[in-house]
């Protein structure tokens, strides 16, 4: 039978999965923001190895625990949604590395627009996925709904950098390559919303089986 160890190492496993992907987001705009190449090659050398080991010990953790218990359908709904939000830490851990290796291109040139929006994204996506995950293991549908409704947000940004890159690249050809960097970024930023949504949304339909369709690409 399945015990409450079993479930409490899951999801003590995943919130430390959870936590490390959150701070590759936070070190790879940091390191754009203050220009800080170590900190960019930390994202990419040493977290990201990291970040896949905890996607291969939850998925075999979870084969593991429905194997031995095969637990009931409460619990057994509980460990798939483990197993889903484990996928998309493993995405957003590749979107982190992304933006860090645009980061590395980015602070040996010239700035096109002052870093404003970018870290504001990222403030957003980082708080909108702490929340998924505590929804989650909270069984809060309310902050689930947040987590959801913060996502408008983030497209906001999102479009408004992508409309002021447009007049940068007009203006002066010269910057169109760091400035498609700068989209890259606000793109991953937002790819990495969109998933943080999606585990509210699941969220959502685990405690009160109601279906929230998130219709965008989620990249």
């Amino acid at each position: 039978m399945l015990e409450e160890k079993q479930m409490t190492q899951l999801k003590r496993i995943l919130i430390e999965n959870a936590t490390l992907v959150e701070g590759m987001i936070a070190k790879s705009v940091k390191g754009l923001r203050d220009a800080d190449a170590a900190v960019l090659h930390t994202v990419i050398e040493d977290d990201e190895p990291k970040a896949n080991a905890y996607e291969i010990d939850i998925d075999e953790l979870c084969v593991t625990t429905i194997a031995r218990y095969q637990p009931n359908t409460k619990a057994l709904r509980t460990i798939l949604m483990v197993l889903n939000i484990s996928s998309g830490l493993e995405r957003m851990a590749d979107h982190a590395v992304t933006i860090a290796e645009s980061g590395l291109f980015l602070i040996e040139q010239p700035l096109v627009k002052p870093l404003l929006d970018i870290p504001r994204m990222g403030e957003i996506t980082i708080g909108m996925l702490k929340d998924a995950i505590t929804a989650f293991i909270d069984e809060n549908p309310e902050l689930a709904l947040k987590v959801c409704e913060r996502d408008s947000a983030v497209d906001g940004l999102r479009n408004q950098i992508a409309r002021e890159l447009i007049t940068f690249m007009i203006a002066d050809p010269s910057t169109i390559e760091r400035a498609l960097q700068l989209s890259k970024i606000a793109s991953n930023l937002e790819r990495i919303a969109d998933l943080a949504t999606n585990i509210g949304e699941d969220v959502i339909y685990m405690v009160k089986g109601t279906v929230i369709k998130h219709h965008k690409d989620q990249g």
